[in-house]
């Protein structure tokens, strides 16, 4: 039984440092769970579907595999895109299962490289089933962007999910997801297990990292009260090309 906990521990604790999950260098299509790279397919009909732009997990494969399993709006194109003035930060809240998630932050002189999702309406319902919109996340439509897509498309206006929380930072500055590619960064980087070991700085010092990660997973109340305390470590999000969407 006590090698049972441990081995499970072990797995909730490898799924919590390892957000945002592997994230391809390229376009792809999923399609019945799997990955297609872009050179073995082409794109499906656009015009019935939404693009909404992929900051953290929702750029893996894996994860996309999981959240539309049961979904059944056909393939889906996942499109490299290229965002000007923008970068991609750690929300100030803690995830179900223990991790610090993602969100976008206005930055002007970064290029970041994300995947836009094109969805339908019932793939889009599920997402916002998966993003807590409300509690932690508002959903809406980001304006007058610059965003080159693999092919050469290029896209003014995106739909977006962004933290309600704001952005955790250090020293006031926000802190950038290492794992997210971009150019001209401005801000510092850290990985998932780095700034879970920051928030235990600020809220649990010397406690033991894989403690504090495994309580945060078993009691729903102390991931609130954990995100609510972080409010001194934030930084909100304010950008005027963006236009909250009740769902």
């Amino acid at each position: 039984m006590i090698r049972l906990v441990l081995a499970m521990n072990d797995d909730l604790l490898r799924r919590a440092k390892a957000y945002p999950y592997r994230i391809p260098e390229r376009s792809y299509l999923l399609a019945n769970g799997r990955e297609q790279r872009a050179e073995n397919f082409s794109l499906p009909e656009l015009s019935c579907r939404r693009p909404v732009l992929a900051c953290g997990s929702n750029q893996s494969p894996e994860r996309l595999a999981v959240k539309f399993a049961d979904i059944d709006g056909g393939p889906i194109p996942m499109i490299r895109a290229w965002l000007q003035d923008y970068d991609v930060v750690y929300s100030a809240h803690f995830t179900a299962y223990g991790s610090i998630p993602a969100t976008l932050r206005y930055s002007p002189g970064t290029t970041v490289f994300l995947f836009v999702a094109w969805l339908t309406a019932g793939e889009q319902n599920r997402l916002h089933q998966t993003e807590s919109v409300g509690l932690n996340y508002d959903f809406g439509r980001l304006d007058g962007i610059e965003m080159e897509m693999d092919g050469g498309g290029v896209l003014d206006r995106v739909f977006v999910y962004l933290s309600r929380r704001g952005c955790l930072a250090q020293n006031d500055a926000p802190i950038a997801l290492a794992a997210i590619k971009a150019e001209g960064r401005k801000w510092p980087a850290l990985t998932e297990e780095q700034i879970l070991g920051l928030a235990r700085d600020y809220l649990e010092p010397g406690v033991r990292l894989d403690d504090f990660i495994l309580a945060a997973i078993a009691d729903e109340d102390l991931r609130r009260a954990r995100g609510d305390a972080l409010e001194k470590h934030e930084r909100p999000f304010a950008h005027p090309a963006f236009t909250p969407i009740a769902v």
